[in-house]
């Protein structure tokens, strides 16, 4: 199962539209910085609160590149 499969069967069954091409690689991105500029269990803890705030994923990337350095 490849990790976009795995994600689009998790958002169906949790109730959830999948991201899209562009979503997916912003999450990633996100995911990325906090991991290379902290610990990485930064990563899913930085994708969680993104997702609980609603903003753009661009402009959380942006937030975590500032804190990153």
């Amino acid at each position: 199962m490849t990790a976009e499969q795995w994600v689009e069967q998790f958002a169906k069954e949790a109730g959830a539209d999948s991201p899209s091409r562009d979503e997916f690689d912003e999450v990633l991105k996100l995911a990325a910085e906090a991991a290379h500029s902290s610990e990485r269990t930064s990563a899913p803890l930085a994708c969680w609160i993104a997702g609980k705030t609603g903003k753009p994923l661009a402009e959380l990337v942006s937030i975590a590149e500032r804190i990153g350095g």
